[in-house]
């Protein structure tokens, strides 16, 4: 909802369309970025209202240094999140550095924001100077010198160019430092606002239902954001966005896997905005399963293997997907996997094989021995690959 070209209103993106008022003020020179955006992360109005905020974005030119008027347009976003029946604490957000902003534009905020007693916390990419005690969290550029005073923390980021690395279509956008960031400012307003929470384990528990016990594709998608992804890290399989990851489940997952899939969960970390998984995946190879197996016709083996997943949640829905196994053990168990290959490089010691022969070595991969000893540490034995051997063989 806009208000005026500087000023827009985002109502919370979760399915319980409620939360805690966040106020995005940013530079101008930010404006075109969403244009260049070719990541699935959205611009920050709409990933913070997915994160379940109510969110109001200004827009600062470089030519605004009058104090009436800043006071002003903020006043105006801040009676707009007032108006709104879920906005019972709020903070700021506050991109870019000091030099994106018109000359003397700093002091003004930072005086606006110290007289702000309604203001709960606040994040930035510069040193602002708000005083006090009110919690502030500051991202910093390596080298950027920021005093310890009050309640301020800081994160300092070494790969980055600038402080738009955590706006996506941005020249300096980096999108694993962008994620580690948003996480930090997650956990740090939430603490602050005194939310959103959600209850992760339901809504993860949810999408797998969907996904192995009930089967449904649509119920599966609307337990996640807009433009979700997952990636099966050993066989690049899954979706980015929507349709893609629409499509993938419909034809490639959730109707391919067979009758007896079962999971095992062994252990699970649940953070401020994702869960991480131990679990054994367990099922009879009885059809093609085009996502763990792509191409490999069934073989009718068992299979337990290892696996481990990241899974990401914005706001009550999930976002992505990043799960990964050891693809060997499940080629042992399918008798798939030589026991020895060539080895085609020089010994240590110099040595090379002799006319008519060639190296092997034994694969340094286990079976369903994986599974067992993830299971129960004591089941198998550790370090019996380390009396493998390099073999000489005849080359025919």
């Amino acid at each position: 909802m806009e208000i005026r070209p500087e000023i827009v209103f985002q109502h919370p993106l979760s399915r319980c369309e409620r939360g805690p008022g966040l106020i995005l003020i940013r530079p101008s020179c930010y404006a075109d970025c969403q244009k260049q955006n070719k990541s699935l992360d959205p611009e920050p109005l709409l990933k913070w209202a997915e994160e379940s905020f109510a969110t109001v974005q200004i827009t600062f030119s470089t030519e605004t240094s009058d104090a009436a008027k800043v006071q002003d347009m903020i006043k105006e976003a801040k009676d707009g999140l007032d108006n709104l029946e879920e906005c019972a604490a709020k903070a700021r957000y506050v991109y870019g550095s000091r030099t994106d902003y018109a000359p003397g534009f700093a002091a003004i905020l930072a005086d606006i924001m110290n007289d702000d007693q309604s203001l709960a916390a606040a994040v930035g990419f510069d040193f602002w100077e708000i005083g006090g005690e009110r919690p502030v969290l500051v991202h910093a550029l390596n080298g950027l010198k920021v005093p310890t005073q009050g309640s301020m923390h800081t994160h300092h980021y070494a790969d980055v160019a600038s402080p738009g690395f955590i706006v996506p279509g941005h020249h300096a956008f980096k999108i694993s430092t962008a994620g580690v960031s948003h996480t930090r400012s997650l956990a740090f307003l939430k603490k602050h606002l005194g939310g959103p929470y959600f209850d992760l384990e339901a809504i993860w528990d949810e999408h797998t239902y969907y996904e192995f016990g009930d089967r449904s594709v649509d119920k599966t998608m609307a337990t996640m954001v807009q433009e979700p992804y997952v990636n099966h890290v050993p066989t690049l399989t899954g979706g980015i966005g929507r349709t893609h990851l629409s499509h993938f489940y419909l034809n490639h997952f959730i109707h391919s896997n067979p009758d007896d899939t079962a999971l095992e969960l062994i252990s699970r970390t649940v953070g401020t905005d994702r869960i991480v998984d131990e679990f054994i995946f367990s099922l009879t190879h009885n059809k093609q399963i085009d996502w763990l197996l792509p191409g490999i016709p069934a073989t009718g083996k068992s299979l337990r293997i290892p696996f481990t997943s990241v899974v990401n949640i914005r706001g009550d829905r999930l976002y992505h997907e990043h799960i990964a196994w050891d693809q060997a053990t499940t080629l042992v168990q399918l008798g798939l996997m030589p026991e020895y290959l060539p080895f085609p490089y020089t010994l240590p010691d110099g040595s090379t094989p002799a006319v008519g022969k060639r190296f092997e070595y034994r694969v340094p991969a286990a079976g369903a021995e994986s599974a067992d000893k993830l299971q129960n540490e004591h089941s198998v034995l550790s370090n019996q690959m380390f009396e493998y051997k390099i073999r000489e063989v005849d080359d025919s």
